[in-house]
């Protein structure tokens, strides 16, 4: 066995208890053949060099693969099987050719899985962390319905519109968030290194009788604060973003951080379009491929990015078990813009709903664009005049006493 790779594994003994180790194989399918002489039932068997950072207490981080990555990967399979390149071969080339290493690990496995008999899609949904229920759903009607290739198209361009659309978003915000950052940089370095500078003078200036301008006053005090409990103040403040972080990851806190985000002035109304043109693509993404329309929008739901949105289409899935329609919920929701309402009715009506989400997803997509420009425009000149005001505040509280001291002198 020297010289052999190892793998980790997970697996259940004949009287059904779980057990894990590792194991020196020359393949994946060996280690697998290894365990089932030892009356192993494996769940889990794995190369140990795949990339994963541990450290104790069994904490895993896995470097998370980009989303274009993975899209470019699923067109060259989708390239490779339209072409008469059978599924193995398919799945072993992408392995060794995938640049990204984690995701060429990835593929190895799901080849080893499919060579062992499972299907691709079953092989795929075990790895949730890289593939998406979404993916993993389409793959899966892909192979029902005879048109893998498709499916493997559409799931790569959704995620390319998809990644591309946060990218936008990305570099739309990116100029405010810079400003913001070396706004607060400027004021934290003109309040704790150039205010204390003159503290001398105005201590000699108040020990004259005369008196300090309150705009000093309330500069003095707060360069103090910092200067003497800064680095308390900034371990609170890390602190407190951590219990708020943890807060909002609860069920209570989503709700509460979703409701506040579709009623913020400017920003709710992109926040909110954003989750209706997630639920729409997704939905019509999976009932174009063949999904079930239930399975579909259980997943649709939880790709929403909104709690609020989230439980109204899981109240449509319940109508849709009762026989009715899928409009109805979401109107009494009142989430789902009116002009979408009536299109989804037609289309319900029509037997097009699969068409119509993608072009509403479509729509709203340049719409949400729109707002974002403007949005940027508006937030650049108030970070601008923000920074100003801090910088005046500043320079007032510093200038106004020898001001004063000029005219009394005179």
């Amino acid at each position: 066995m020297i010289g052999m790779p190892d793998f980790l594994y997970r697996a259940k003994t004949a009287s059904g208890k779980n057990t894990q180790g590792t194991i020196s194989a020359a393949s994946h399918r060996e280690a697998l053949a290894l365990l089932t002489q030892q009356a192993l039932f494996p769940l889990e068997v794995r190369d140990q060099s795949v990339s994963r950072f541990k450290i104790p207490f069994s904490i895993e981080f896995k470097r998370r693969i980009k989303a274009e990555v993975i899209a470019d990967a699923l067109t060259q399979l989708a390239d490779l099987l339209a072409n008469g390149v059978p599924m193995l071969e398919s799945l072993r080339i992408l392995a060794d050719q995938t640049v990204d290493k984690r995701l060429s690990a990835v593929m190895g496995e799901i080849r080893d899985a499919v060579e062992n008999g499972a299907s691709l899609d079953d092989a795929i949904a075990e790895h949730s962390d890289v593939f998406s229920p979404l993916t993993v759903n389409m793959v899966r009607a892909g192979m029902e319905g005879a048109f893998l290739e498709e499916a493997l198209e559409r799931i790569a361009a959704f995620m390319r519109k998809q990644n591309e659309l946060r990218g936008k978003v990305t570099s739309a915000m990116t100029y405010p968030a810079m400003l913001m950052i070396v706004g607060c940089l400027v004021a934290i370095f003109l309040i704790v290194v150039i205010v204390p500078m003159f503290e001398t003078f105005f201590n000699r200036l108040e020990r004259s009788g005369a008196g300090l301008p309150l705009v000093t006053i309330i500069l003095l005090a707060i360069s103090e604060v910092l200067t003497r409990f800064g680095l308390i103040i900034l371990v609170g403040i890390a602190a407190s973003v951590l219990a708020i972080r943890q807060w909002l990851s609860s069920e209570t806190g989503s709700y509460v951080l979703d409701t506040v985000k579709l009623r913020l002035p400017i920003a709710g109304p992109i926040f909110h379009e954003s989750a209706i043109s997630r639920f729409c693509r997704v939905l019509g993404t999976l009932l174009r491929n063949g999904v079930p329309i239930l399975r579909s929008l259980e997943i649709s739901s939880a790709s929403a990015g909104n709690k609020l949105l989230e439980k109204a289409i899981q109240d449509s899935a319940e109508n849709i078990s009762a026989g009715n329609l899928l409009s109805q919920p979401l109107a009494d929701s009142e989430l789902v813009p009116d002009q979408v309402m009536a299109m989804i009715k037609v289309a319900e009506e029509s037997n097009t709903l699969d068409e119509v989400l993608v072009k509403i997803s479509d729509r709203m997509d340049k719409k949400i664009e729109r707002r974002l420009d403007m949005m940027v425009r508006l937030i650049e000149p108030i970070m601008l005049l923000t920074i100003g005001a801090v910088v005046m505040f500043v320079i007032a509280g510093v200038l106004l006493p020898v001001v004063d001291l000029n005219s009394a002198i005179e």
